[in-house]
């Protein structure tokens, strides 16, 4: 009977420590697990994972969407073949001929950019203006639609990426400052040839005092690209924060609608709710 009694009292133990152990694992798991985002528009629904590798921009969504700061707001810039966006605060009450695009909150999120997350159709990235530190906005947000793409465009881009590259090395040298204005006067006059020389100028310089690594799309990216699609110029230079995972035929219908000045959609498409699914 004491045998007995020692043996059930073994396996009460052995029952317990194993299932201490899978409450752990769970714990684990499900800390570790990526937050989800339910996004509805008019046009249909569509839902996002945020990655946990770019904490900063995960934590800032996942405030701005409880606090339902993205409740009414428009995608208020649609280009087809590239990406479409939203998050612009002014664009709640807007009327049809305001002008959107600048409205944000007084503050920005520290770059995120990760070499291993880049722009395939649907991935989610931060805007943000021509800050040096290549900062992102509070608020304004983009997904990605893009197209197809050959080696050819491909490698068309990847020249593209790094001379922006070289430009935001530069940019943060006042001594090159004189330069990086001769530039932006150029691109204001829509004068191509003189900006590319420019641009041309910088990327040399940045590369003979190795003041940037030069960037190559690895093989797995130019894949995705050549099948799926995406945006690949806009790699290491905007963070890219998470990636759709349901609802990306409503990415493309968004990014078919008619568009007017600003690329502002002619017809509203709004998102009317966003929360957090998995919290």
């Amino acid at each position: 009977m004491k045998t007995s009694l020692q043996l059930l009292s073994i396996l009460l133990v052995l029952i317990c420590m194993g299932s201490c152990h899978s409450n752990k694992e769970l714990t684990s798991s499900n800390s570790n697990q990526r937050k989800a985002i339910e996004l509805v528009t008019n046009y249909g629904t569509i839902v996002f994972q945020l990655y946990n590798e770019t904490p900063l921009h995960r934590d800032n969504f996942l405030k701005l969407t409880k606090e339902g700061k993205y409740d009414g707001l428009l995608f208020h810039r649609v280009i087809n073949n590239f990406m479409i966006q939203s998050g612009d605060p002014d664009s709640k009450n807007a009327k049809p001929e305001d002008e959107l695009g600048e409205g944000d909150l007084k503050y920005m999120v520290d770059a995120e950019i990760n070499t291993k997350f880049f722009h395939k159709k649907g991935a989610l990235g931060a805007a943000r203006d021509d800050n040096p530190e290549r900062a992102s906005s509070a608020m304004q947000f983009y997904i990605v639609q893009g197209g197809v793409r050959t080696d050819s465009v491909i490698d068309g881009y990847q020249i593209r990426i790094n001379n922006w590259l070289a430009q935001h090395f530069i940019k943060k040298d006042s001594t090159y400052l004189p330069l990086i204005n001769e530039m932006n006067k150029a691109m204001e006059a829509r004068d191509r040839d003189l900006y590319k020389k420019i641009s041309d100028s910088i990327t040399n310089i940045a590369k003979k005092n190795n003041i940037y690594t030069h960037y190559i799309i690895p093989e797995s990216h130019r894949e995705v690209y050549k099948t799926i699609g995406g945006t690949p110029h806009l790699d290491q230079n905007y963070t890219v924060f998470g990636e759709v995972i349901q609802g990306l035929d409503i990415v493309d219908s968004i990014a078919n609608v008619k568009t007017g000045k600003g690329d502002r959609p002619v017809k509203d498409v709004r998102i009317l709710s966003v929360k957090v699914l998995n919290d």
